[in-house]
C-alpha cells in the first residue's frame, strides 16, 4: 500500500563531482571513459547479507581502547564524535551499522602500504564500529586524527578526517563518506574537497564542535549528522550519481 505522505525529492545530479577532475590526479585513470550501464536492483540486493549488527563488542565504539594493551589508551587528543542519521524527510534512521576508519594523531593508517613517517601508535588500531539507536542517533570515541601529505601534486596534504561506512539492510546498500572538522585549515586547500563544487555539501562534511556534549576537563565533542538520501543528502563517495 502506497503511502501518500512520504514524499521522494529526485537526485540534484549537480550536487555531485565531476568524476574526471584533473586536480585531484588519480581520477584522470580512474573515472570512466563509457556511459554508466544502469543494473537493475535486485530483492537480493534489499535483503541480505546484513553485516555486524547483533555481534558489536564492548568497545567497538571506542577506538581509544579497543586496540590498545589492557590498561593503556591510544595517544592523542581524545574525542567524541556523534550525530543522527536521517532520511530524505529528516525521519531517524535506527538499528543502522555504522563503520569508521581513520588515521592516527600523527596521521598515519595501520597499513602496509601508507609509507608515512609519522609514528604508529601500538595502542590504536584506528577502526570502529557503531549501531544507530531508536531515534537515529550514534556516537563513538576516537583520538582526532593528524592531516598527513600525499603524492598529488608534490606538496598536497589530506585535511584532517574519519571515513565513515553506513549499511542498510543490505550489503548492496552500502553509503560511503568522510568527515573533516570545523577550522581545519587544510579543507580550503585539498584538491579532493575542490571536486565538490557546491560548498553547502563540504560544509555538509564538516563535524562540528559541540561544547554541549563535551565532558568537562575530560573529552571534547563533535557533531556530524548524516542525511542519506534525498535532495540535501551528504554526499556520499560510492555514490557519486546520487543517493
Amino acid at each position: 500500500m502506497s503511502n501518500t505522505n512520504i514524499r521522494y525529492t529526485p537526485r540534484d545530479r549537480d550536487w555531485h563531482p565531476e568524476p574526471d577532475f584533473p586536480e585531484y590526479r588519480s581520477t584522470i585513470l580512474r573515472s570512466p571513459k563509457q556511459k554508466l550501464v544502469v543494473v537493475p536492483e535486485m530483492m537480493a540486493d534489499k535483503t541480505g547479507p546484513a553485516f555486524g549488527q547483533n555481534v558489536l563488542g564492548e568497545f567497538d565504539n571506542d577506538m581509544i581502547v579497543n586496540f590498545a594493551q589492557s590498561g593503556e589508551k591510544a595517544i592523542g587528543e581524545q574525542i567524541i564524535v556523534h550525530g543522527k542519521i536521517v532520511d530524505e524527510n529528516g525521519r531517524a534512521v535506527p538499528n543502522t551499522l555504522v563503520e569508521v576508519w581513520q588515521a592516527n594523531a600523527g596521521g598515519r593508517y595501520r597499513h602496509k602500504n601508507d609509507n608515512y613517517q609519522a609514528p604508529l601508535d601500538s595502542n590504536f588500531g584506528g577502526c570502529g564500529r557503531c549501531v544507530s539507536d531508536a531515534d537515529g542517533n550514534y556516537s563513538f570515541r576516537t583520538i582526532k586524527p593528524g592531516p598527513y601529505p600525499w603524492p598529488n601534486g608534490g606538496n598536497d596534504w589530506r585535511p584532517a578526517h574519519i571515513h565513515f561506512s553506513i549499511f542498510g539492510s543490505g550489503f548492496s546498500q552500502r553509503l560511503i563518506s568522510q568527515m573533516y572538522f570545523e577550522g581545519d585549515p587544510h579543507i580550503q586547500i585539498c584538491p579532493i574537497v575542490h571536486t565538490i563544487g557546491d560548498p553547502r555539501a563540504v560544509d555538509q562534511l564538516t563535524a562540528r564542535l559541540d561544547m554541549s556534549n563535551s565532558k568537562p576537563l575530560d573529552i571534547l565533542a563533535y557533531r556530524f549528522d548524516i542525511a542519506i538520501r534525498g535532495t540535501n543528502s551528504t554526499y556520499f563517495e560510492n555514490k557519486p550519481e546520487g543517493n
